[in-house]
């Protein structure tokens, strides 16, 4: 915070009137300040807010304001990393993030195609749309890809007692 009146000589600090002017100009001058500060913060991805439209923008990502401010930094993110070679371990990454899980990729080069598939969590992640939009982003054109899910199996529900498992429905026994 700024005080103009530190410039000044004090005897002039005795008149109301001027310290009721350097009142108002202290008010400006920190607004100015705070305003310079904003500013400048929106030029950089992990501080910018209202300017966070601005990169979308630049990038050719959709805006979507419902969307928090952490999420839409990580995909103008992923969009800047996007350019250049795209790696199994660039969309690992991205994945993970999304996923907020362990995730695998598999390549099958042969066929132009790859599979995330989910490893840390089990059942359908949540933000898929998002996911799915950000990888279409990023992904080279020429390579299609499907999602896996790990979901539990028999074997690994044999040690259940079938009357623990009453309360959940199919759908919540396959993500347990």
């Amino acid at each position: 915070m700024s005080d103009i009146t530190n410039y000044v000589p004090p005897f002039i600090l005795q008149s109301k009137i001027f310290q009721a002017i350097y009142n108002a100009e202290n008010i400006e001058l920190n607004n100015v300040n705070y305003s310079s500060q904003d500013l400048s913060d929106q030029c950089f991805i992990d501080t910018a807010t209202w300017g966070l439209e601005y990169w979308e923008k630049f990038l050719g990502v959709d805006v979507d304001k419902t969307k928090s401010d952490a999420f839409r930094r990580e995909r103008i993110k992923a969009k800047i990393r996007g350019y250049g070679t795209i790696t199994k371990e660039f969309i690992q990454n991205v994945a993970s993030s999304f996923a907020n899980g362990e995730v695998e990729v598999i390549e099958y080069p042969n066929e132009y195609k790859f599979i995330i598939k989910f490893v840390g969590i089990k059942g359908i992640p949540p933000n898929m749309p998002d996911l799915t939009k950000t990888i279409e982003e990023i992904k080279p054109a020429h390579l299609s890809y499907e999602y896996q899910y790990t979901y539990n199996v028999w074997n690994f529900l044999s040690s259940k007692v079938w009357n623990d498992l009453t309360p959940y429905t199919w759908d919540q026994v396959r993500v347990i």
